[in-house]
């Protein structure tokens, strides 16, 4: 599981958010469960059904097929099971946004993680598949803006991690190149597998120990990043 970064050449960590820096997981669970009872839907498979439409659609929005708000829409079409105009889509969707907004929290190793990066002279940039001005206001509502120095959310992008135009368009956007920066998110998929297609280092958050087998450089926890300052203009 070592992490340590010996490549001083370094000059930016992309942090994935969701899942990485805030834990969206246990806010979606929660509040979907708590809205799914509001509509007479109590079954033990709440969260996971909730879970596998959201992944779904989100990445049918993610490759361009749906608008951000067309795939809530869908989400809540075939999770309650009706068909409902746009308006009453979007209203019912509300209620369960209103509740996943209050359950967002931050990990404990979010912050310190930014601020190590930060410490080390690197840019702490957020780079998320996220909606730009949800993710944002997630941002400003956790504390993290004076903790961030970029936001880069995949909607301003050709296409969503882990498709290469993403990785690559962000590192441009940065005025970098692939092997400034390193990558670390909790998907393996998306953030991971995604970065290294296109020669970017990346470290997996596998909080749950789940991707024991995976073959890629792995943490259980930010606090185990360990990131090398970058090299000091004509030094």
């Amino acid at each position: 599981m070592s992490s340590a970064l010996p490549d001083t050449t370094l000059q930016a960590v992309l942090f994935d958010l969701d899942g990485t820096l805030v834990d969206q997981q246990s806010a979606a669970a929660a509040a979907v469960v708590e809205w799914a009872a509001e509509h007479g839907i109590t079954d033990s498979a709440v969260a996971d059904r909730w879970a596998e439409l959201s992944e779904q659609h989100y990445m049918r929005y993610q490759r361009r097929e749906l608008t951000f708000p067309e795939q809530r829409r869908q989400r809540v079409r075939a999770f309650l099971d009706v068909t409902v105009s746009d308006d009453k889509a979007d209203e019912l969707f509300l209620g369960y946004l209103r509740r996943y907004e209050a359950g967002w929290t931050l990990f404990e190793d979010a912050v310190p993680a930014l601020r190590q990066v930060r410490a080390a002279g690197l840019a702490a940039v957020v780079f998320t598949n996220g909606n730009e001005d949800h993710q944002r206001y997630k941002i400003d509502r956790l504390g993290l803006a004076d903790e961030v120095d970029v936001l880069i959310s995949s909607e301003t992008l050709p296409a969503g991690k882990p498709d290469p135009r993403a990785f690559l368009q962000t590192v441009d956007r940065l005025g970098l190149t692939p092997s400034d920066v390193l990558m670390v998110g909790d998907s393996l998929e998306k953030d991971v597998r995604g970065a290294l297609a296109v020669g970017i280092d990346a470290v997996l958050v596998d909080r749950y120990d789940a991707h024991a087998e995976a073959g890629v450089r792995r943490i259980r926890s930010l606090h185990e990043l360990s990131v090398v300052s970058s090299p000091v203009s004509g030094s």
